[in-house]
């Protein structure tokens, strides 16, 4: 098969995805990944697809295989995702981290790193990640706010409160900031 028939077989299965036809994108995917097996998309599709169908072991091995192939933070997400759901915690921890090294604005990864830190304990090696992604995108209030929370957490009020009232000033009507505001405030 040609780069050219790969090409257009990924892109059939990625129609097919977004359409919700998950068998149909499953025989494209399946047509791009038997071309050759040097790319990971078909791999990923085919976990998504797992993934919808409710075939975590087979979405896991998946993700790796198309870790295997080129690891990126969508892989490393995608295992770490199914790991979060079938109780591997720690290594789900290491794999969202491991995407947010890749790219901090993954929000697949920072939601789940800070679900894993909860989970794990681990929250104070949160924060970081979550610092990264602000400082591409100081705006991403929802970042900050969960930021906030993580401060919090760690018995930094006046960390949350910070982070707090930075999104307060760029949007004053911001009820979860406001109501965490004040429950500081009233901690105090």
């Amino acid at each position: 098969m040609s780069h050219l028939d790969y090409e257009i077989n990924k892109e059939l299965g990625e129609c097919y995805l977004f359409m919700g036809d998950l068998d149909k994108a499953e025989e494209y995917y399946r047509k791009a990944a038997s071309s050759n097996g040097v790319h990971p998309d078909p791999y990923l599709g085919l976990a998504t697809i797992a993934v919808q169908r409710g075939d975590l072991g087979n979405a896991l091995s998946l993700y790796r295989k198309a870790d295997g192939i080129h690891s990126d933070d969508k892989s490393l997400a995608g295992m770490a995702l199914i790991e979060s759901e079938t109780g591997l915690h720690m290594e789900a921890f290491g794999h969202f981290a491991a995407a947010l090294e890749l790219n901090p604005e993954n929000m697949i990864a920072v939601f789940g790193i800070i679900r894993m830190g909860h989970a794990t304990n681990r929250l104070a090696e949160v924060v970081p990640y979550l610092e990264a992604c602000l400082a591409l995108n100081p705006s991403k209030h929802e970042i900050r706010y969960s930021l906030a929370g993580c401060r919090m957490c760690l018995g930094d009020a006046e960390g949350a409160a910070a982070e707090l009232s930075r999104i307060l000033e760029a949007d004053p009507d911001n009820a979860p900031a406001k109501e965490l505001f004040a429950q500081i405030r009233q901690a105090a």
